[in-house]
C-alpha cells in the first residue's frame, strides 16, 4: 500500500474550499432573508424604502477636478 499523493490532498482542498463557498453563500442568503423581512417592515409601515433615508433639498455636489 503506498500512501496518498497530491491528487487526494488536492481533492481534500477542493472539497474544504467548496464547503466554505456554501457556507458563504448560506450567510448571504440569511442576511438576505434579514433584508426582505425589513423591507417588508418598512412597506407595511407606509414608508417606501428606496426613499427612506433621503433629505430633500439642494444636495452635495463634490468639487470637479478641472
Amino acid at each position: 500500500m503506498g500512501r496518498p499523493g497530491p491528487a487526494s490532498q488536492a481533492k481534500r482542498q477542493r472539497e474544504r474550499m467548496k464547503g466554505e463557498r456554501h457556507q458563504e453563500k448560506e450567510e448571504r442568503r440569511e442576511q438576505r432573508k434579514e433584508q426582505k423581512k425589513e423591507r417588508e417592515r418598512l412597506i407595511a409601515e407606509g414608508k417606501d424604502p428606496d426613499l427612506d433615508g433621503i433629505v430633500p433639498g439642494p444636495q452635495f455636489q463634490p468639487e470637479s477636478e478641472s
